[in-house]
């Protein structure tokens, strides 16, 4: 059956603005029942974790929940499940706990900024992956030349947040694995575009933030809790000592929190159907992919017949994520302009850093981002390309 794109506008309130929100890549809008959840729970009362009274138990139930629900989203386990404010954080975090002077790791230029620099900071001796810049792919072959025994974390993007690109992270967790090294995998621009199995992919651990995929701003680590064991990092002295507990620092957002599980929730009745949450995801996800790739193929087509339109990179397989530029225009400026016609796009290097220095745009202003997700329709893609055609 189609994917009922009109149902799932629905539930987006932010949508009836008449905006056509193309920036998802940056964060997605957040649909009525993840509101509800965050508002129940305040009005309900919640407490901090761990005490005797209901507000506390309806809080150490929004955590228990919330840890289930991601675990079902990307294929791991509920006490695996790191809590979090951001990816950003949860990943400085663990690279302390992780590498050190004395150890090596292996970075892409593919990346997001918070999945490299908080491992080249480590003190470990960094190497590098690098990319093809006019395909966007980032070569397997390489990592066999980067990995051998003293590399103690490959660290990887799942898809690029500026060109789509969804690398082999399966062929590279391989030959990681191979050599003893552990995969971190950054799935924050992945996860919102297709089902999840981290474990197929050979991810050890894998990051994502529920705020790319309708909910709040809420990161996560997901990772084996037998591994997790084996992990000290730094932590209050009264604070607990249990897994995933011990990395996780401060009071949680308990409400946001319960936001999360909702939000899983949602994508996982996109399209109806049967089974556990973590089924019906596989299949929500897989259709609600479908449907993004469905248009993305016709915005490339067009972006590609346009001449003063440059489109970087040819990934054969990828989101439905275009960076471009225009010619005679800054990307800021284009920005500015279909933000006029109330088409929302980002600009700019959107924290690939080393990516768009490998594309030779960094310092220029960078590119515009225009990414799909499972809410945009075809009038979206139209009202893009209509603006972009004001500016030929």
């Amino acid at each position: 059956m189609p994917f009922p794109i009109k149902e799932v506008r629905a539930a987006y309130p932010a949508l009836s603005d008449g905006h056509a929100y193309l920036d998802g890549a940056a964060g997605t809008q957040v649909p009525q029942p993840v509101i509800d959840a965050i508002a129940t729970a305040y009005r309900t009362g919640i407490g901090n974790v761990g005490g005797t009274f209901p507000a506390s138990h309806r809080s150490d139930a929004i955590v228990a929940a919330c840890r289930a629900a991601v675990a079902d989203l990307v294929g791991g386990r509920p006490d695996g499940v790191i809590l979090g404010p951001n990816m950003t954080t949860l990943t400085y975090r663990l690279s302390r706990a992780i590498a050190g002077p004395g150890d090596e790791v292996v970075v892409s230029r593919l990346d997001h900024d918070a999945n490299v620099r908080p491992w080249t900071q480590t003190g470990a001796t960094v190497r590098w992956a690098e990319v093809d810049p006019v395909t966007g792919e980032l070569p397997v072959e390489q990592y066999a030349g980067l990995i051998n025994e003293r590399t103690r974390v490959v660290a990887v993007s799942a898809a690029s947040n500026i060109l789509g690109t969804r690398p082999d992270v399966a062929a590279i967790a391989e030959l990681a694995h191979r050599a003893g090294a552990l995969m971190y995998v950054d799935g924050v621009h992945a996860t919102p575009h297709g089902p999840v199995d981290m474990g197929a992919m050979g991810a050890d651990f894998y990051a994502t933030s529920a705020y790319k995929w309708g909910g709040p701003h809420i990161g996560a680590v997901v990772a084996d809790p037998g591994l997790l064991e084996t992990l000290r990092p730094d932590k209050l002295t009264p604070s607990p000592d249990t897994v995933p507990q011990r990395f996780e620092t401060g009071t949680a957002a308990f409400a946001d929190l319960d936001g999360v599980t909702a939000a899983v929730d949602h994508l996982a009745a996109m399209v109806p159907g049967a089974g556990t949450r973590r089924e019906r995801l596989l299949a929500s996800m897989a259709a609600a992919e479908e449907h993004e790739l469905g248009l993305f193929a016709e915005l490339v087509a067009e972006l590609e017949s346009m001449p003063h339109v440059t489109l970087y990179g040819k990934p054969a397989r990828r989101t439905a994520t275009a960076y471009f530029n225009v010619a005679g225009h800054e990307p800021r400026r284009v920005a500015e302009h279909l933000a006029k016609l109330g088409v929302n796009v980002w600009s700019g290097h959107s924290y690939a850093w080393e990516l768009t220095g490998a594309l030779g745009i960094r310092d220029s202003g960078g590119a515009v981002r225009a990414g799909l997700v499972h809410y945009n329709d075809r009038t979206d893609v139209e009202r893009l390309l209509d603006g972009l055609t004001r500016l030929r």
